[in-house]
């Protein structure tokens, strides 16, 4: 690692800690030459998850997305934001220990689905019509009998 200020490849490290659930790596190093101190910051590099839509088209995996809508699924039930934010972690990770280069939205949504059911069901019927796209009131009437004990 160059030194930003003298660019000398001489250093050590004095500290090292874990960031971000233990996914990236912060260091705090010292230039061997001139003594600065200064940080630098370690991820492992992946392959990008690709999604693949129902029409086709192909983007990179987003997160943030399964986070907004969940959020609308939840507008007024009393689901906290780090619960949300969990369900997203959660699917991300699954899809990243699974390996997979491309996987369809059809299988994120059954993912947060699953996840979802448990934390508030007003929520899970929401996203469910939209995610499953429910044209009628027996769509409804489906999810909810899958719902009942």
């Amino acid at each position: 690692m160059r030194c930003p200020y003298c660019t000398s490849v001489e250093s050590r490290v004095l500290e090292s800690r874990l960031l971000e659930g233990e996914t990236s790596l912060r260091r705090r190093r010292e230039c061997g030459t001139c003594k600065n101190r200064f940080t630098t910051y370690e991820r492992v590099e992946t392959t990008p998850t690709v999604v693949v839509k129902r029409d086709g088209t192909r983007e990179a995996f987003d997160p943030n997305k399964i986070v907004g809508g969940l959020m609308r699924a939840t507008v007024k039930c009393p689901v906290p934001l780090s619960e949300v934010e969990g369900i997203a972690r959660d699917v991300e990770a699954a899809l990243s220990k699974r390996n997979v280069r491309e996987v369809a939205t059809t299988e994120i949504g059954e993912m947060v689905l699953e996840r979802l059911r448990y934390v508030n069901e007003v929520a899970y019927v929401r996203f469910a019509s939209v995610y499953r796209s429910f044209s009628s009131i027996e769509d409804f009437a489906k999810e909810l009998a899958k719902l009942s004990p």
